[in-house]
This record gives C-alpha cells, sequence and structure tokens, in this order.
C-alpha cells in the first residue's frame, strides 16, 4: 500500500505520497505536482452516481494517481488526519472532509435523511462520502482530531465538529433545549446528535493559524 506522510513548513502541512507499484485516489483539484514514474486519470462513476453528483456538493470525480514515485497534495493551515480503515468498516465523511486514500477503498455517496437534511441546511437532498474497504485514509481538519467511542450513548455537539462517523452512529438535528423558551434563551443553535454504537472523529480545537485566517477573512 501507498505511504502517506504529513509534512509542515513555514505553518502549512501537506500530505506526501509515497508509491511503489501502487494506486492512490485523492480529491478533485487536491494535487499539487508529483515526481517519478506516475500516470493520473479520473475513472467514471457509475450513471446513479453520477446522477446523484448533480445534488451533491461532494465530488465524484476523483483522480486516480498509479506507478512509482511522490505524489505532493496542497499544503492547508488546518491540518490532515490519517486513519485506517479495517475490513468491514463503512465510514461516513463530513463534506469536505475527504482528502486522499488507497486505491482499495471503495469511495461512494450515502444520502442522509430528508429531515436531517432540512434542518441542517442543505435542503432535502444531502449526499455525503461513504468509504469501505482496507487500507489507510487521510482527511482534512481544522485542528487536532480525538477518536471517540460511543456505546449507546449520545453526543451532542454545537457546529461541525465531527469529521466522521461509522454507520452504528445515528446523525440528526435538533434545538438544545426541549422548550422553545429555552431555545430563544439559551442563545445557542441548532445542535448536531450523534447517537447510537461505534467510533467518531472530531476536532473541537482549530489550529491558531487556521483561526486566524477565518477571523481574517471577509
Amino acid at each position: 500500500m501507498a505511504e502517506f506522510d504529513i509534512q509542515q513548513s513555514e505553518g502549512t502541512r501537506w500530505v506526501k505520497v509515497t508509491l511503489r507499484n501502487d494506486a492512490i485516489r485523492a480529491e478533485n483539484g487536491a494535487m499539487n505536482h508529483y515526481v517519478g514514474d506516475i500516470t493520473m486519470d479520473t475513472p467514471w462513476p457509475g450513471l446513479r452516481s453520477l446522477w446523484v453528483s448533480l445534488f451533491s456538493q461532494e465530488s465524484l470525480f476523483r483522480p486516480c494517481f498509479r506507478g512509482s514515485g511522490q505524489v505532493y497534495l496542497d499544503s492547508s493551515l488546518g491540518g490532515f488526519h490519517t486513519m485506517d480503515l479495517h475490513e468491514g468498516d463503512t465510514w461516513i465523511v463530513e463534506n469536505g472532509a475527504y482528502w486522499t486514500s488507497d486505491d482499495e477503498i471503495n469511495i461512494s455517496i450515502r444520502r442522509e435523511r430528508f429531515m436531517t437534511a432540512f434542518w441542517a441546511g442543505e435542503g432535502f437532498f444531502w449526499y455525503q462520502t461513504q468509504l469501505r474497504g482496507t487500507g489507510k485514509v487521510v482527511l482534512v481538519t481544522k485542528g487536532p482530531v480525538e477518536e471517540m467511542t460511543l456505546n449507546n450513548e449520545r453526543l451532542v455537539v454545537d457546529g461541525r465538529m465531527v469529521l466522521a462517523r461509522t454507520d452504528g452512529i445515528r446523525f440528526s438535528v435538533t434545538r438544545p433545549t426541549r422548550s422553545l423558551l429555552g431555545y430563544w434563551l439559551s442563545g445557542q443553535t441548532l445542535s448536531n446528535v450523534y447517537q447510537g454504537t461505534g467510533r467518531l472523529l472530531i476536532s473541537t480545537t482549530p489550529y491558531w493559524r487556521y483561526a486566524m485566517k477565518t477571523k481574517d477573512s471577509p
């Protein structure tokens, strides 16, 4: 399998991938440059996936790099998190969090429930990246990542701090208090709720450089 190395300089981080007669997939537009005997092509998704992509923020056109050499992906003021997928694992990834993975990882699209999508502000059709297979996956993150395990438990967060979750965890959007009056007085917006049994990846604190960039953005 490919070797994924997160490098950093001048306050930025990027992913260097070393291929030895191997292949990876990467997010659309993520490539910076590559060196070696490497070919790049973009596989076409199936007709159903192609139709779904018309309603999705996620791109299904993810380039494949194959051969031997080094692939360097674009740098970020945020960071990257490497995770291992094992046989039988199914992970649902937050929009924009997927970055690159071994070619053995199957990438597809999963639709959230209509009402969840509506209350999350995504309309009635909300599709997220779904990952299955055996190998490594790299996700984009705003800050350090912690893995949590829920055992028929409930996690409530203010905002999209969860990067990915296994399919045993159900996602919904709800108000943080039981009463409407309490909701208006709390100053809290709608909360994201994760409930069930499984694992999830959460990033609650951004890297300071990323936070400063976001603060300065118009």
